[in-house]
């Protein structure tokens, strides 16, 4: 049996809508730890929902390093002028802000990457394997396993949070598009550096 307490202590740990609460402790018979596994799948499908859906509206946010050697400035759209002024996006785009003064992502998604670095990474991949002695097969693929951490890496959609390093940007942001129930977007960011 799911009390109305079960589903406001849910409602209060995950930010989920009332009726989303109570369908996800019915789901997982009252335990809260699967119910919000639910919510997460959920939360998920709906974000995938969104993707063709425009997103006119938004905000650019800004981070400077308390040392004043770093600064950050990040586009993070969204489809109504109502949710750029929510406060939990302005945190969100907030957090986004301080994970690439952190992490320095140099592109927003691994197709981004330039490709005369990735041929300059991959010869150096490349040298490395062969100084091993590996079949050239063999070499072929660790070299397609490098090059593609290597793209991950630096992409900031595939990054570990800097905040909770058990999800990655993009699903942080699949996260919020759940929660707020609109599309929202990274579009683009630049980060500077005092000597760099």
């Amino acid at each position: 049996m799911v009390t109305a307490k079960d589903i406001a202590e849910l409602r209060a740990r995950t930010g989920s809508g009332m009726m989303d609460c109570k369908k996800a402790l019915e789901e997982a018979n009252g335990d809260a730890e699967k119910a919000i596994d639910v919510l997460r799948k959920k939360g998920m499908a709906k974000a995938a929902k969104k993707a063709d859906r425009e997103a006119n509206e938004g905000i650019i946010e800004s981070y400077i390093h308390s040392n004043g050697k770093i600064g950050v400035l990040v586009e993070v759209l969204s489809e109504t002028d109502f949710v750029a002024k929510n406060e939990e996006f302005k945190a969100f785009a907030h957090d986004i802000a301080l994970h690439i003064a952190a992490m320095n992502p140099k592109y927003l998604r691994p197709s981004d990457v330039d490709v005369d670095e990735l041929a300059k990474e991959k010869a150096i991949y490349l040298e490395e394997v062969s100084a091993s002695g590996k079949p050239a097969e063999i070499a072929e693929k660790i070299v397609e396993g490098k090059i593609k951490k290597f793209s991950e890496e630096n992409a900031l959609m595939c990054q570990a949070f800097v905040k909770d390093p058990s999800k990655t940007i993009e699903e942080l942001l699949n996260e919020k598009i759940a929660k707020i129930g609109e599309k929202l977007e990274i579009k683009r960011f630049a980060r500077f550096e005092i000597g760099n």
